[in-house]
């Protein structure tokens, strides 16, 4: 059944927005779905449908919002086999693999994560992402692998996006890079935005963009004669951007190693170990992992900290270097 939310303005505070007012009273719905429930034209003040979430409200205003059933998923199963690292009535963590979207898009609704969760159980996932993104909490992206968390219904989904939003959710990430960075360690605080060259990536910018916040630290340097000079580097993030990691390391200029978009032309060395560049060449993926998820549980109320191991061509690689 629909869900109808009444409720009546007192004692406001003056040029209060309505979203604001809303979130403020009802601790279980995001400001994000909030806002989209009104530009859905599912608000009334006063008995007339609102469609701007940035509508300042009275004292006396009635305000009516209606929540409506979930949508019927009627997207295909696909039959992947996923990695469940852990699961319980909330919530479903995952080690992803690199090479599978996170959710259907242009091109490409059958073959995604959310398609194989549909597979796995597609009466246990929340409706709050929208019908092509049920679960969905947070993405990575398509050729990075690692860990993420799933939520199974509505409550869990509202209170993990809340952690998501505050930026309390741990998130460390393993990567290769070009080169080295100096200093060894440090933080790199910029915005971030849509590249005005290429819409499908991202850029550092000055003026415009959304705060983008990476701490880095080299784990170990690989430089010798018969090697390219390669970083191992561990990112801690405190926010999450589209691209962040990726668009980081490349305004350091060290491009993350297999990276197709932020990428640094494969110098050939005359005395490389044969295995190494075959492994550096053929890489299909960008050595980007994501090695640490923590979080409180949405239902439990404590802490819960997930890690995962590099993949077998990331460890491989990895090997190599190390006994070159």
């Amino acid at each position: 059944m629909k869900k109808k939310i009444n409720l009546i303005v007192k004692d406001c505070k003056k040029n209060i927005r309505v979203d604001v007012f809303i979130n403020d009273k009802q601790n279980d719905l995001s400001r994000t779905r909030i806002k989209k429930l009104i530009l859905d034209k599912k608000l009334k003040i006063n008995n007339k449908t609102i469609t701007d979430p940035s509508k300042k409200i009275s004292d006396g205003d009635n305000i009516d919002l209606t929540i409506p059933d979930p949508k019927k998923l009627s997207l295909k199963p696909f039959n992947f086999k996923l990695e469940i690292i852990y699961e319980d009535e909330d919530i479903i963590v995952i080690n992803k693999p690199s090479g599978i979207v996170m959710h259907p898009g242009a091109g490409n609704f059958d073959n995604t994560i959310v398609n194989a969760l549909i597979n796995y159980d597609k009466n246990s996932l929340s409706s709050i992402g929208g019908e092509l993104r049920p679960g969905i909490v947070h993405r990575i992206d398509k050729n990075t692998s690692g860990l993420i968390v799933i939520a199974k219904n509505n409550q869990s989904h509202e209170h993990l996006s809340s952690q998501f939003r505050k930026h309390t959710i741990t998130r460390v990430y393993w990567l290769l890079i070009w080169g080295k960075i100096k200093p060894s360690k440090g933080r790199i605080e910029t915005l971030i935005t849509r590249s005005s060259k290429n819409r499908q990536m991202m850029e550092v910018s000055r003026v415009k963009g959304k705060k983008a916040i990476t701490n880095y630290i080299t784990l170990q340097v690989f430089e010798n004669k018969n090697t390219p000079t390669l970083s191992l580097v561990e990112c801690k993030l405190e926010t999450g951007r589209t691209h962040q990691i990726r668009v980081h390391m490349n305004y350091l200029g060290h491009s993350i190693i297999g990276d197709d978009k932020y990428k640094k032309k494969f110098k050939r060395i005359k005395n490389i170990e044969p295995e190494l560049e075959k492994n550096l060449i053929k890489i299909n993926r960008q050595f980007l992992h994501a090695k640490t998820l923590g979080f409180i549980h949405p239902k439990k109320n404590k802490e819960m900290i997930f890690n995962s191991n590099l993949p077998r061509e990331l460890e491989k690689i990895i090997k190599i270097l190390r006994n070159t």
